[in-house]
């Protein structure tokens, strides 16, 4: 069997098989209705002019990077078109495409790197009792041996540059990190990442959450991206008379990304259940600022070996498409280098600590916390919609509206419970 996928503006994964002797008619083109973009995190649909059910669209598969587990399944990514093969204002994986090319058109190039946190529940979907778990422990990793094993095997099988595994700081929370790859390329491993995760995990008693918030009281689940970036060459985070080394294009990269949060944040981190994972003192990147090795900021400098120093945006949770979240960053850095702006003052401690006037002398604002803010601040934002493009923006802006729409009166409580597994696989 081989699965395609594409990762909608909701978050969702959605996928179409063939058997594999129909490969080629998968790369040509199977159809696909317009609400694919529309469907939302609470199997509702966000129906719009562009997103109905009048009119078709073509899933393509990418042969090129299509994976081949032992057990004979085959997986690959997809990429959503017009029937006149145009690439689709909707498609994410098209709109992160469209970024990895205007940053080459710049001389620039970009790596990234992926992180995924999620939490492990039994099949059923309850909790599991507590034992032995600690933060970071050798006892969370012997007590999920078999399921990480099971991960690590299925890597290897595909060729997935996993780079580790380990216990988190929350009950039966888990991280891996993928290699580095071009922007595309790296969001496609982060797919197939989830996908291994979620076969796993089925193969050993579990299901995973990738909600953002799976837990009442506890911290939530992340999905950073790390980011570096080099022109000709040479990198743009080290090896400059900026501080900490930075060049100029560099401190300008980071500008773009910290004063474009408010208007993207729904792009990154814009599901109703995001906003309770940006809080201050859980590492989740609950300001608009930027620090060396600084986890309370929304990107946090990472410089220690000068050759892989990498921005980390912490904002970012496994609720929203990578590709998406990907294309956004990436474009708001390019922004702050094509318009040469300013690097913004660091946060050189834990902006929670000072004082309201004191974050505001220094230009550090919390992000959004009340999910409407969010949405209504990507809506009518610009660059937003020169990045992504307007169909795109629409589209996230209709599957998150709808989830306040739907869910918005709900506690938080509640909406834990009801979007626990709503990104699993």
């Amino acid at each position: 069997m081989l699965v395609g996928t594409i990762w909608n503006p909701a978050g969702l994964i959605l996928a179409k098989t063939v058997p594999v002797a129909r490969a080629e008619a998968f790369v040509t083109g199977l159809g696909a209705s317009p609400t694919w973009n529309a469907f939302a995190s609470d199997r509702g649909t966000a129906f719009t002019a562009a997103m109905g059910t009048i009119g078709d669209h073509r899933l393509r598969l990418d042969p090129d990077a299509v994976r081949i587990f032992a057990d004979g399944l085959a997986w690959g990514p997809a990429t959503m078109v017009t029937q006149a093969g145009e690439p689709l204002g909707e498609c994410t994986r098209s709109a992160l495409r469209r970024a990895e090319d205007r940053l080459a058109s710049a001389g620039i190039t970009a790596l990234v790197g992926h992180e995924l946190e999620f939490t492990l529940f039994d099949a059923d979907g309850s909790p599991l009792p507590p034992d032995t778990w600690a933060p970071y422990s050798l006892a969370g990793v012997v007590r999920f041996e078999a399921f990480v094993r099971e991960v690590y095997t299925r890597a290897a099988e595909v060729d997935l540059a996993l780079e580790h595994v380990h216990a988190e700081f929350g009950p039966h929370q888990l991280e891996c990190s993928l290699a580095p790859r071009t922007p595309v390329a790296a969001a496609d491993d982060l797919v197939l990442a989830r996908l291994i995760i979620g076969r796993a995990a089925r193969a050993t008693g579990l299901i995973a959450s990738f909600s953002p918030k799976p837990l009442t009281d506890s911290v939530g689940n992340g999905a950073h991206q790390h980011v570096s970036l080099a022109r000709d060459g040479a990198p743009l985070l080290s090896g400059g008379d900026g501080p900490h080394g930075l060049t100029r294009d560099g401190g300008a990269a980071i500008a773009g990304i910290v004063g474009a949060l408010h208007e993207i944040q729904a792009a990154l981190a814009g599901s109703i259940l995001s906003c309770a994972r940006l809080l201050p003192g859980t590492w989740a990147g609950a300001f608009a600022a930027w620090g060396l090795e600084n986890r309370e900021v929304a990107v946090r400098l990472i410089a220690g070996d000068a050759a892989a120093a990498n921005l980390e945006v912490k904002v970012i949770d496994p609720s929203t498409s990578g590709y998406l979240a990907s294309a956004a960053m990436l474009g708001a850095a390019l922004r702050g280098v094509e318009d040469a702006l300013p690097m913004p003052t660091e946060a050189a401690g834990d902006p929670g600590d000072l004082s309201a006037a004191a974050r505001e002398a220094a230009g550090i604002v919390a992000l959004a916390t009340v999910h409407m803010e969010a949405i209504t601040a990507l809506e009518g934002s610009e660059l937003a919609r020169r990045i992504l493009g307007s169909p795109l923006v629409d589209a996230v802006v209709a599957v998150r509206r709808h989830e306040h729409q739907h869910h918005g009166d709900a506690s938080q409580e509640q909406l834990i419970d009801r979007f626990r597994f709503a990104w699993s696989v």
